[in-house]
């Protein structure tokens, strides 16, 4: 023992010694009665049982308190009762008796108090599940006859104290789930009699110290998820009753060492995500009581030894991403294999046999190896499966005969192998299947229309196989499909109008292959779908107008077909629309104007038909290359060379004179209601209250003159020449946005759509997002400078945000590569900053309800802004209900599906969808029907941009989790967005509780 813990040790014992003498009843109450109202009000009603200084708390029945024989307080036990303070009134001398402090699961912050050692009786310790924050103290290390301590769950900092070898009646210590930082203290080795250490999840650096092989009672060893390097030490055998060891997730590098092959108790082995190499042991066949090993994410080498498959009751097996070569031994005994994982590897070979005799797998995992031949028989009959991955392989079979019926099946992928056979009916007979994938075999047959039977299905993909005959009628019970992909067959016959009833559909693909007849206007109905592919068949007729009601379609491909007539002017509604494909057809006529309200269209290809007159007056037609514009009649406007002809002089004149009369008139009309607007406007501010005039300054043009919002708006019609579609840069689902500029200052304009119907939701948009934003104030909330309602126009006017939308910006190359790691995490950041400001920091919380990346605006330096209130709401008490579906879809969250009880958690859901969409630099549809825990993190982060340092992929790997947390299902489950911005703070570990 050092000098300095002497001296303190002495300290305490006559500190200690005075307030034994201090003791009775009285003082233990007088104590309890001083924390208490410390508290929030709360948390004394909580406690209304503990009154009167003469009350007594052994005799009284105080709630939380036990008492001896005695009566003498030992033990206070409050859990999980949302206690709100601090633990700096507590007046520890006065408690020398306690044995059992028991705090857990309520909502203290503040520090854990030096004095803690005064109670030098305590046993239990248990603080998880709070706030406190600071580091450790030292003089928890006097707290000799402690043996269970448990502070996992807190924000604590700093190092563990090296005092804590001290204790040395330790059984149980854990501090996980914090942010300590710093080695693992050598001194962990004094402390013979620990059963239990789990110092997971924090940011621990340095070696396993080699003093972990005097635990000889240690049976659970828990250090996975810390930045830990070296050696896995060889000492560790000590430990000989070792039943779980967890240190995955960590820089550990080198071989699994020989002495653990004298292991026999272990059950579970994770040492999965570190830098690990060599052979995979063979002695691990010696481990007769394992159930869990985990490998994933290293760089072993050579096969999997054949003595592994000695171990019978085998119950997870994970190999994924190693760079393992070999093949799976066909002796393996896998006959109570419940989860078997070997994908993402270089295995070769054969599946084993029986993997699934007794019909105990849950979970088969194999993908991206080169497995070939055919699946085990047992297979068939594996009733237990829930999920399969067998994709990326080269194995055969037919696949009618080697899978048979799973009534607890939920995902299957067997694409990209050599499969062949049909689509039997057996898929439809899974009634718990929503993920079927059978892409890229040699199937062949008609679909059975039996799979209309597995209505839970969400994904169907059966692309690129020989499969004939119709699209089965019985699609139409696929009520959940979001999507089906049947391209790249030899499918015929009619478009099923049957399809419409596939309401919640967001992408559809059926090209290449042998359809016909006209495209059913039906597919109109499928008001949720955002690509639509039509393409390469032999459709007929002219495009149904029902297809401009799909507002939510992001890309529409109906080349190389056979549709004839003009071009919908309709199709100009599709405002987000960014892929447009009408080549290779027989339309006429000229390309509608109306297209210039497509503002997101990126790529356009109208190649190959029998268009002609002028292009529209957009960018991307503009910048469109020669080959997505040749081959028609006579097509002109193009900087590339398709010139307009020039017209004859006297046909010319006539067409000029009949274009300055269509311009002369409603110009005079609108300068005479201009005019006689000024005056009238003018002779009633002559008449208003000096005290109620705001005047317009060069250095801020607009001022809110009151709620329900007039203003003079002379100069923004002048600065958008009467709002001219130049000065568009934006649509949206309530308006149309224009950059204007006036008084040397740029501004942007949104006008809200005119309604038809009155009092429509576009008006009570506006007015909604007038009220929002003239109550909140943020850096990253776009800022409102005023507004105008009147019958004519009806806008906003807010700062100009020059960076561009979330969503362009992950969509352009050179924007998102600019858009690098750091400034990723600081819009993160902002955007939950924001929204933790509106639900927590407001009078009454707002709730955006419409958040995305169409709404999230850049400045110049990268600062994020949320912007659109158009739909947000205030949420009053007892008012939690909307009328109708509001949102974005693939943002809102999914229990809007089914109720419309609106609260904070909704905007929480639509940041984990954004939070992805930031690091994986495209909408994280593909990952979201996958469990979390099959997701690996490293291999969804945006591949455009250059590996970065250690901490700010560290912060990267933390969000990925935060997102995941924040899509719950249970809304109550999801974090708060005041919780998520103070991890930001360094409060990160406290995010997913």
């Amino acid at each position: 023992m050092s000098l300095s813990v002497a001296v303190i040790l002495l300290l305490f014992s006559y500190y200690n010694i005075l307030c034994i003498s201090a003791e009775p009843i009285n003082e233990a109450s007088t104590a309890l009665l001083k924390w208490k109202a410390s508290l929030d009000k709360q948390s004394q009603s909580l406690l209304s049982s503990w009154v009167g200084n003469t009350s007594n708390p052994c005799h009284d029945n105080w709630l939380g308190i036990d008492c001896s024989a005695e009566s003498v307080v030992i033990s206070i036990k409050i859990q999980h009762s949302n206690l709100t303070g601090t633990l700096d009134d507590l007046d520890t001398c006065s408690l020398p008796n306690l044995e059992s402090f028991d705090l857990s699961f309520n909502s203290l912050h503040g520090v854990i108090p030096s004095n803690i050692g005064n109670m030098s009786r305590l046993k239990y310790l248990g603080m998880s599940g709070n706030y406190f924050s600071g580091i450790i103290p030292s003089e928890i290390g006097m707290l000799q006859s402690l043996d269970m301590l448990y502070l996992t769950g807190n924000c604590l900092t700093g190092p563990i104290p090296d005092s804590i070898g001290n204790m040395t009646n330790l059984i149980v210590v854990f501090l996980s789930e914090n942010a300590l930082t710093g080695l693992v203290t050598n001194n962990i080795g004094n402390l013979r009699k620990l059963i239990c250490i789990d110092f997971s999840e924090n940011d621990l650096t340095g070696v396993i110290p080699s003093s972990i092989g005097n635990l000889t009672n240690l049976a659970h060893f828990y250090l996975n998820q810390n930045h830990l390097s070296g050696y896995i030490p060889p000492e560790l055998v000590g430990a000989r009753d070792l039943k779980d060891l967890q240190i995955g997730h960590n820089l550990i590098m080198g071989t699994i060492p020989a002495t653990f092959r004298n292991f026999s108790s272990l059950e579970t082995v994770r040492l999965s995500d570190n830098r690990l190499s060599g052979m995979i042991p063979d002695y691990f066949s010696n481990y007769t009581n394992l159930k869990a090993l985990g490998l994933a994410v290293n760089q072993f080498s050579g096969p999997i030894p054949p003595a592994l498959g000695k171990i019978t009751p085998l119950v997870i097996l994970s190999f994924i991403m190693n760079n393992l070569i070999g093949s799976i031994p066909q002796d393996m005994n896998l006959t109570n294999m419940e989860i078997f994982e070997v994908g993402y590897n270089m295995l070769v070979g054969r599946l084993p046999h029986d993997i699934c005799v007794s019909g105990n797998l849950i979970h088969l995992g194999a993908s991206n190896n080169f497995f070939s031949g055919r699946v085990s028989k047992s297979l068939k009959n594996c009733s237990s499966l829930q999920r399969v991955r067998l994709d990326g392989n080269q194995l055969t079979g037919n696949i009618s005969e080697d899978f048979g019926i799973y009534p607890e099946l939920n995902y299957i992928d067997l694409s990209n192998n050599n499969f062949y056979g049909e689509v039997s009916s057996n898929w439809g007979h899974c009634p718990k299947l929503t993920s079927l994938r059978i892409s890229n075999n040699n199937l062949s047959g008609d679909i059975s229309k039996d799979i209309g039977r597995a209505t839970k299905l969400v994904e169907l993909y059966l692309s690129s196989n020989r499969l004939v005959g119709k699209i089965p009628k019985s699609f139409a019970r696929l009520s959940s499909l979001t999507n089906m992909y049947l391209d790249g067959n030899k499918l015929s016959g009619t478009l099923p109008s049957e399809l419409g009833y596939l309401y919640n559909l967001e992408e559809l693909s059926l090209a290449k292959n042998d359809l016909t007849g006209p495209i059913d206007k039906d597919l109109g109905d499928c008001s949720k779908l955002r690509s639509l592919n039509l393409s390469g068949n032999k459709f007929d007729g002219v495009i149904p107008m029902n297809i401009s009601k799909l507002e939510m379609l992001e890309s529409l491909d109906l080349s190389e077909n056979n549709l004839i007539g003009s071009l919908p002017s309709q199709l100009g509604g599709l405002k987000i629309l960014q892929i447009l494909n009408m080549s290779h057809n027989n339309f006429i006529g000229s390309i509608p104007s109306s297209f210039t309200e497509m503002l997101s269209l990126t790529v356009v290809d109208v190649s190959f038909n029998q268009l002609e007159g002028p292009l529209p007056k957009m960018r991307v037609f503009e910048e469109a290359p020669a080959e997505a514009l040749g081959h028609n009649k006579q097509l002109c406007g193009n900087k590339t060379g398709l010139d307009c002809p020039i017209q004859g002089r006297n046909q010319g004149k006539k067409k000029k004179v009949s274009t300055v009369i269509l311009i002369m008139l409603p110009t005079l009309g609108c300068f005479l209601l201009i005019f006689f607007g000024v005056i009238f406007f003018h002779l009633r501010k002559r008449n208003r209250n000096d005290t109620n005039r705001t005047h317009v300054t060069e250095s801020n043009p607009f001022t809110i003159w009151s709620y329900d919002g007039k203003m003079m708006f002379e100069s923004v019609i002048e600065a958008l020449k009467d709002f001219d579609s130049q000065y568009i840069v934006g649509v949206g689902g309530h308006g149309t946005v224009y950059k204007a500029e006036m008084s040397k200052k740029v501004f942007a304009v949104k006008k809200i759509h005119k309604a038809e119907d009155g009092e429509t939701q576009n008006l009570r948009s506006f007015k909604n997002e007038i009220r929002v934003l003239t109550k909140i104030r943020h850096q990253n909330i776009v800022k409102l400078y005023g507004f105008c309602s009147h019958s004519r126009h009806s806008f906003l006017v807010y700062e100009f945000l020059s960076g561009g939308s979330l969503r362009n910006v992950l969509n352009h190359m050179e924007q998102a590569i600019k858009f690098d790691w750091e400034k990723r995490l600081m819009a993160i950041k902002g955007i939950a900053n924001a929204l933790s400001y509106m639900h927590h920091d407001c009078s009454q919380p707002i709730i955006h309800r419409d958040l995305s990346s169409n709404n999230v605006l850049f400045d110049l330096d990268w600062v994020a802004h949320i912007a659109d209130f158009g739909i947000a709401r205030l949420l009053e008490p007892d008012s939690l209900n909307w009328t109708s579906f509001a949102g974005t879809f693939g943002y809102a969250a999914p229990e809007l599906a089914y109720t419309m009880e609106v609260n904070e958690k909704c905007d929480v859901y639509s940041f984990g969808i954004l939070t992805l969409e930031v690091i994986m630099g495209k909408h994280p549809r593909d990952i979201l029907t996958s469990p979390q825990d099959m997701v690996c993190w490293t291999e969804i982060l945006d591949q455009r941009l250059a590996p970065t340092e250690e901490h700010i992929i560290e912060q990267v790997k933390s969000l990925v989790e935060v997102a995941f947390s924040c899509l719950d299902t249970n809304p109550r489950s999801r974090p708060s967005m005041k919780d998520i911005a103070l991890g930001f703070l360094g409060d990160a570990k406290r995010i997913n509780h």
